[in-house]
């Protein structure tokens, strides 16, 4: 069995080094970098919102926010990716000074709600991962502190949208607030307050047991008693129904139990990570790996695709192979990652001349017709993580 297993891991080596050699993973960098140098070229200087969010289809302008926006650190995190993946300088300029917009968020009282992780780790975060500036890092301390001011004890998670509390009547989580964990368990480790570790992994847990159905499809959100604790029941925001499987939701899933048990070590998130992922991975709808918006939506196929979904799923894969155990699973979500990488960067799906974004056809938000078959920062800022650890991988 030994031997099966060296042998089984040894063509998994060979299969993915043949792939690195047919796929040019720094050409795609490049042309991120190329597109990127062509947006900032068209930002205003005077001071108006100036960070990108989103270009509707068949437009070439993008819709420009503030650092309130909850995607507002997408675009440095790009940056610095950028900077990592090309040594230019000049990314690095650009990011700093993007940064520097999203001050403000590590200087609240009360956090507003939970893209803090969103806002402040993938810009600042990634900037101090690649210059271990002391001032990035007090940055990302003081907001880890201020996103766990919205954790309920007895809930056992992290309030997602205070600004619905009133409308629900209800403590209300969401799983896109896992990604958000990272910030709580990067500042534990980094001289935070450890009790942030312990936050981050209750709502982990709290969430591993109740946004699930028994299928181990996602809710996109549950709402909870506020001074119980006890789950009241399970629904959509951005999917098609309450009981379907939303796609981007699911690649959320997908990617914060990867993180949880990267930063955890415990078995279960492991074990979770690859059940989300397995019931997604049988789902696609097609050779291309690129999900419609919502796996169950009736219009399949006279519907959207959702780019960013495969963005953020193809970038959990590559971590969540080097995890599992199992010499097949691993092969497996490599060669899944690899292939969804492979048709994101394909001229169906990169932006090239239609646009400055790096891709096309991610979708926002249908039931109220947001952002439809666009191109999205986040999709973007996925995307360049998943080419730099696709470049990074068997270093």
């Amino acid at each position: 069995m030994k031997s099966l297993s060296l042998t089984i891991t040894m063509l998994f080596l060979a299969k993915s080094l043949l792939f690195s050699q047919k796929f040019d993973t720094q050409k795609n960098i490049n042309y991120c970098a190329e597109q990127a140098q062509k947006t900032i070229n068209t930002l205003p200087k005077d001071g108006k919102p100036n960070i990108p969010r989103s270009i509707n289809n068949n437009s070439k302008d993008w819709r420009l926010v503030n650092y309130e926006d909850w995607c507002s650190g997408f675009w440095s995190g790009s940056l610095w990716y950028l900077y990592e993946g090309t040594k230019k300088p000049f990314f690095k300029q650009q990011a700093e000074l993007f940064d520097k917009q999203l001050l403000p968020l590590s200087q609240q009282k009360v956090a507003h709600d939970h893209d803090l992780g969103f806002q402040i780790f993938c810009s600042y975060g990634n900037g101090y991962r690649l210059t271990k500036n002391p001032a990035y890092k007090k940055v990302i301390l003081k907001t880890a502190d201020i996103l766990a001011t919205l954790y309920n004890p007895k809930v056992g998670t992290i309030l997602s949208w205070p600004r619905e509390v009133a409308k629900f009547k209800a403590h209300n989580t969401i799983i896109d607030n896992m990604i958000n964990l990272e910030l709580l368990f990067w500042a534990s480790k980094n001289g935070g307050n450890k009790n942030l570790y312990k936050i981050a992994e209750k709502h982990a847990l709290t969430t591993m047991e109740n946004h699930f159905r028994d299928d181990f499809t996602s809710y996109h959100v549950v709402l909870y008693d506020t001074l119980t604790g006890k789950k009241l029941k399970g629904m959509t925001h951005q999917g098609y129904a309450d009981n379907t499987m939303w796609a981007r939701g699911q690649a959320w899933a997908i990617y914060g139990f990867t993180m949880c048990y990267k930063e955890t070590k415990n078995p279960k998130f492991l074990d979770f990570a690859q059940k989300v992922t397995d019931v997604y991975l049988k789902n696609l709808p097609d050779e291309s790996l690129i999900p419609y918006w919502d796996f169950n939506t009736p219009e399949i196929p006279n519907t959207t695709r959702d780019a960013s979904a495969a963005c953020v799923t193809a970038s959990a894969l590559l971590d969540l192979s080097k995890m599992v155990k199992d010499s097949k699973k691993a092969s497996l979500y490599y060669a899944k990652a690899t292939k969804m990488l492979a048709s994101l960067s394909s001229k169906e799906y990169q932006s090239r001349g239609e646009n400055d974004a790096f891709l096309l056809h991610s979708t926002g938000n249908r039931p109220i017709n947001g952002e439809i078959d666009a191109s999205i920062i986040y999709a973007d800022y996925y995307y360049i993580e998943a080419l730099t650890r696709l470049k990074n991988y068997h270093k």
